[in-house]
C-alpha cells in the first residue's frame, strides 16, 4: 500500500472492509454472484422495489448496480466504477444515455458525481461516447 493504490473488483463487502481499498468497481458478473448469497438479498429486493417504469429487467439491473455502488461508497473513501451495459458497446448515443441515467440514479441517492466513474467499453463508439461526457462532469474509465 505504500507504493500503490488498491482498487477492489469484488461484490463482497466483507473483503472490502478487510482490505480497505481506495476505490472499487461494480463488475456485473461479480454482483450477480454476490447477490445469490442470502446476506445480499435485501439489496436485490431494494432494487426491485426501486425499479420504476417499463424498462423491465434492465431497470432492475440498473437499480441493483446503484444499490451495490452506494454500499461500496459507504466502505471506500474514493470512487466506485459502474459499468454501462456491454450490449450498448457499439451504440454511442445509447452509451451516453445510459451513462447519464446511471449518474442520475446515483444523484437521486445523494451521491456526488465526483465519486462515480462510468465504465465504458473501449470500442470506437464507446470512446466517442466517453469523449463528451466529462463536459457534463461525468467521469469515465
Amino acid at each position: 500500500r505504500q507504493f500503490t493504490t488498491v482498487v477492489a473488483d469484488t461484490g463482497d463487502f466483507q473483503l472490502m472492509k478487510q482490505y480497505k481499498p481506495q476505490d472499487a468497481t461494480t463488475n456485473p458478473s461479480l454482483i450477480f454472484k454476490a447477490v445469490q448469497k442470502p446476506e445480499y438479498r435485501p439489496l436485490l429486493e431494494q432494487a426491485v422495489r426501486d425499479h420504476h417504469g417499463n424498462s423491465g429487467l434492465d431497470g432492475v439491473m440498473d437499480q441493483l448496480l446503484i444499490a451495490f455502488g452506494c454500499e461500496i461508497l459507504a466502505i471506500v473513501p474514493g470512487r466506485v466504477s459502474t459499468e454501462v451495459d456491454a450490449r450498448l458497446s457499439f451504440d454511442t448515443e445509447a452509451t451516453v444515455a445510459k451513462a447519464r441515467h446511471l449518474i442520475g440514479l446515483y444523484e437521486q441517492r445523494g451521491v456526488a458525481r465526483e465519486r462515480v466513474l462510468i465504465k465504458i467499453a473501449s470500442t470506437w463508439e464507446g470512446i466517442r461516447a466517453a469523449e463528451g461526457l466529462p463536459r457534463e462532469n461525468i467521469r469515465c474509465n
